[in-house]
């Protein structure tokens, strides 16, 4: 081969490394913008008003189904979640820095609060996340005082939570009451059918001939172990819930293992049906605090009294000391 024919060879040779290169650099800049895009895009930084126009009707289901204000469930995605944009909401689903708690039996993730690596609930969706955070609240017996507040008292609402220890932040009430008032969510409280959202703009409500109409100034009625209760109010008496809920004042004080004549208090939680033999799945236990009794207990988890004294190797009015360990569902032979 002559000179020349071997310095051209060489010289296309080269060429067409530089055109590979090249087309290998394009190659891993175009990989490199995808994968940037794709992250910017997942890791997308949402704005309080965004937050509440996704969540606001999730909001409202659970409103109806539980009875808790749909302004102070998006108040506090909002300001737990940090409009749906912290890590732990992020990597988890969980909106409401729910922590795992003893009874919590699902999926759980780590996460640093109060104190280093604490155990969070971890839920496979938002959505699961907000029903959680409903069924948390009307589960709870010292939550129980708030489902006796009117569902537009988020005023109420957001001091009572604080009170019962939902959050350490001593201006929490405070937060969310501000949240509330700076988006108009008391707006979403008034809504009977999600469809009417279809009304709401940037957080106003437009005007129209059909007003909202808040069919919660009767007693709320709210699911504990899937039955119907309600929280007494001032004045109430078995006789007269009875007659508000069309029932007969003996099923009143059989539902709820009342002796006859005997008269519920203000915020006590009485069942409109037969409570079940054993708590709902997740409620495994219960310890003792002190002032309860077993009979709180059955009014707290929906549980007739006999078949819990019986689980629990009790006599009828025998009232174990606080710390006690109260077995709600089956520990073996009873």
């Amino acid at each position: 081969m002559g000179v020349n024919k071997f310095l051209m060879v060489i010289s296309w040779l080269f060429l067409f490394l530089l055109k590979i290169q090249f087309m290998i650099r394009i190659a891993v800049l175009a990989i490199v913008f995808i994968l940037t895009y794709q992250t910017a895009f997942s890791q997308r930084v949402y704005s309080r008003p965004e937050y509440i126009e996704i969540y606001r009707e999730l909001a409202v289901l659970e409103m109806q189904r539980t009875g808790v204000p749909a302004s102070i469930t998006l108040a506090q995605a909002c300001l737990e979640s940090s409009n749906g944009n912290s890590e732990l909401s992020r990597k988890s689903n969980n909106h409401f820095g729910i922590k795992c708690k003893n009874t919590w039996n699902g999926k759980r993730v780590y996460h640093d609060d109060d104190e280093r690596g604490e155990c969070f609930r971890k839920y496979n969706s938002v959505e699961e996340s907000f029903k959680d955070h409903s069924n948390f609240l009307s589960a709870s017996p010292r939550y129980a005082v708030l489902f006796s507040l009117d569902i537009t008292d988020y005023k109420g609402w957001a001091h009572g939570l604080k009170r019962a220890g939902y959050a350490t932040n001593p201006r929490y009430a405070e937060e969310l009451i501000r949240i509330v008032e700076e988006n108009q969510l008391y707006l979403y409280d008034q809504v009977t059918d999600p469809k009417q959202l279809g009304r709401f703009n940037n957080g106003g409500i437009e005007e129209t001939n059909h007003p909202l109409i808040n069919p919660y100034q009767i007693q709320n009625i709210v699911l504990r172990n899937n039955l119907k209760t309600i929280v007494v109010r001032a004045g109430d008496t078995m006789e007269s819930i009875a007659t508000k809920f069309k029932l007969k004042p003996w099923q009143m004080y059989q539902y709820n293992d009342y002796t006859y004549g005997r008269q519920p208090v203000e915020n006590e939680i009485l069942y409109l049906e037969p409570k079940a033999r054993k708590a709902g799945k997740g409620h495994e236990t219960h310890v003792l605090e002190s002032g309860e009794s077993m009979h709180f207990v059955s009014q707290a988890y929906g549980i007739k009294l006999k078949p819990l004294l019986k689980r629990n190797r009790l006599n009828q009015g025998e009232n174990p000391p606080a710390g006690t360990v109260i077995y709600l569902r089956s520990r073996g032979k009873e």
